[in-house]
């Protein structure tokens, strides 16, 4: 398995510091608002790989944290009339809700920033003792960016040139513009601890710095979070953790690329940002992770409902060859017939092609393109009548089956029963219409007694009405079916 780092700029074979064991920590959320596309991507994309290397065997200890003490909290209680407590509690919760419904599963350790203060504020004395950071006759703490000379590789920034567009605000007891805050000196009404420096809090870079550390150990194996945190946070991040330490501190940086809207970047300022209620209130759950996986994860990727759409397709229609491929298997009378060779050398590689690009830097779109060959391949086999009666064919479709069960445990999607999802996605774009589902079946059972009575003008009449309202109707040898168009 070959992983891009964003450390060193290119692809390296993946060896963990322990043999068959990966120690991973990606950057959690700051609660103090509902997850938006940008949360939604960066949590697939870290659920993708846990479920990938633990289904190469290694055994994963996958920490993911909540920033539960930061000026947007606190500036949030303020304008909720709450205490910062019932804020961070309100949105941790919902980042669960939206977590469940797209498949994400829990990390193994999911610790809150609050919880590890003490943890912050040795590793701050530490920063003091050996030179790296300053404390202020006004009780805050910072990190003299000059003293660690490797500073700026990881995002590839200069000093210099960093220095040139910053300065030292007024009250502001910094050495140097490029200082970062370890430790902040307490506002009134603001959550408050006792320290070696006054009471205060913690900056928000060396947070992570602590959980780390003290839920991992270092160096940590795989360290990720979003394309955005790579400056200031996984830069500040590895400065301190590194100068504290005196070692390395990450072996493998990961970051998923940004998100855009309408190919315009996501910000608060333009007003695009785009909820994951929103979309679920619009697509299936499911149908957004699909989205999501279809590109790669270090790519730009645009949002827009037009791919959304593109996507639900897409997802449908894998699960739809998983339920004809599951119909074709139950069959019963299997026939000695041969079937050419090079079936099942296509299926084959497409299958190793499969688990190849995932290997390749967690290429999950290239690996949904493979999936999508053996759905053609399985078509193409039950649409040939001298085929889909072999044994042979039997055996190959069973060996298609199980790698596209295995690829979708992998990737969390298209693995649920495929007649139950059709049909709860149909359920959910009826709703989403406005379309009365017992009203299409029963439109649907006086279409099926017009046809059997031969009055074909009154079944072409339904047929018409049930278009109007939205619904696709499909006849078939066991009585009619219907869809949302």
């Amino acid at each position: 398995m070959r992983i891009y780092n964003s450390a060193t700029r290119r692809k390296e074979p993946f060896r963990p510091r322990e043999e068959g064991r990966v120690a991973l920590y990606v950057c959690g959320v700051t609660a103090y608002d509902v997850c938006h596309i940008g949360h939604a991507r960066a949590a697939v994309t870290f659920d993708i790989l846990v479920r990938h290397l633990r289904g190469k065997g290694y055994r994963v200890n996958f920490v993911r944290n909540f920033t539960d003490v930061d000026d947007k909290i606190i500036n949030k209680a303020a304008e909720e009339e709450q205490s910062p407590d019932q804020v961070e509690e309100k949105y941790i919760q919902a980042f669960f809700r939206d977590m469940d419904r797209l498949g994400v599963m829990r990390a193994d350790r999911e610790p809150r920033a609050t919880e590890h203060v003490q943890d912050m504020q040795e590793i701050i004395r530490t920063l003091v003792d050996k030179g790296y950071a300053y404390a202020t006759t006004e009780g805050n703490v910072y990190f003299r960016v000059r003293s660690f000379p490797d500073y700026g590789s990881l995002s590839g920034r200069d000093v210099e040139e960093l220095k040139a567009g910053m300065r030292i605000d007024p009250g502001e007891e910094k050495e140097d513009p490029l200082d970062f805050a370890l430790w902040k000196r307490a506002k009134a009404g603001e959550p408050a601890w006792s320290s070696p420096w006054g009471e205060g809090r913690p900056g928000w870079h060396i947070e992570c710095s602590a959980m780390s550390e003290k839920l991992l150990g270092l160096p940590v194996d795989i360290h990720g979070g979003g394309q955005d945190l790579i400056f200031p946070h996984h830069e500040n991040e590895r400065a301190q953790s590194m100068a504290a330490s005196g070692g390395e501190f990450v072996r493998y940086w990961m970051h998923n690329g940004y998100v855009q809207v309408e190919s315009e970047k996501m910000s608060k300022s333009l007003g695009n940002f785009v909820t994951l209620q929103e979309i679920f209130q619009h697509h299936h759950p499911e149908v957004l992770r699909f989205f999501l996986l279809g590109q790669h994860y270090r790519s730009p990727l645009d949002f827009t409902w037009q791919a959304m759409q593109d996507a639900e397709r897409g997802l449908k229609r894998i699960y739809q060859t998983r339920l004809a491929l599951e119909q074709a298997l139950q069959r019963q009378n299997w026939k000695n017939s041969p079937l050419p060779g090079e079936l099942s050398e296509e299926a084959e590689q497409t299958i190793s092609d499969c688990w190849n690009k995932l290997d390749d830097d967690l290429n999950s779109a290239a690996c949904i393109g493979e999936v999508f060959s053996l759905v053609r391949l399985v078509n193409r086999i039950l649409e040939n009548k001298t085929w889909r009666a072999s044994q042979h064919s039997r055996d190959l479709l069973e060996r298609i089956r199980e790698n596209i069960l295995a690829v979708a445990d992998t990737l969390g999607a298209f693995q649920a029963d495929p007649r139950e999802f059709l049909q709860e996605l149909r359920d959910f774009k009826a709703a989403r219409r406005g379309i009365d589902p017992e009203e299409v079946e029963r439109l649907l059972r006086e279409r099926q007694e017009a046809r059997q009575n031969k009055d074909f003008d009154r079944a072409d009449t339904l047929r018409d009405q049930l278009a109007d309202m939205g619904v696709s109707v499909q006849d078939n040898p066991q009585g009619s079916s219907w869809d949302v168009e």
